[in-house]
């Protein structure tokens, strides 16, 4: 019975970091259609038996894709910048700096 009951404990102990890993968020089959499609707009073929260059294939339509749309790895656009208020005078720098 200890036996059973140990292995239970160590059973439960590896199983459940592996159900922690689930992605949050589940994606639809409309995504991976549209995806898809938009590789195959750039020139990737699914399915048409070209095993050898699997993971080049796709990462260079991926890249046409990106380069297409403009993305980068920086994040989106930059909006434009204000500034307000007013210049510091010489005297006012001065008693700030010490000079």
């Amino acid at each position: 019975m200890k036996s059973l009951i140990r292995a239970v404990v160590v059973a439960t102990v590896f199983a459940v970091p592996a159900l922690s890993f689930a992605e949050g968020s589940q994606i639809t089959r409309a995504q991976v259609r549209a995806e898809l499609a938009d590789l195959q707009s750039v020139g990737y073929h699914a399915g048409d038996g070209d095993q050898a260059h699997y993971p080049a294939a796709v990462q260079a339509a991926e890249a046409k894709l990106a380069a297409r749309n403009g993305a980068t790895a920086y994040g989106g656009t930059a909006g434009g910048a204000t500034q307000s208020g007013n210049r510091v005078s010489q005297a006012d720098w001065n008693a700030m700096y010490s000079r």
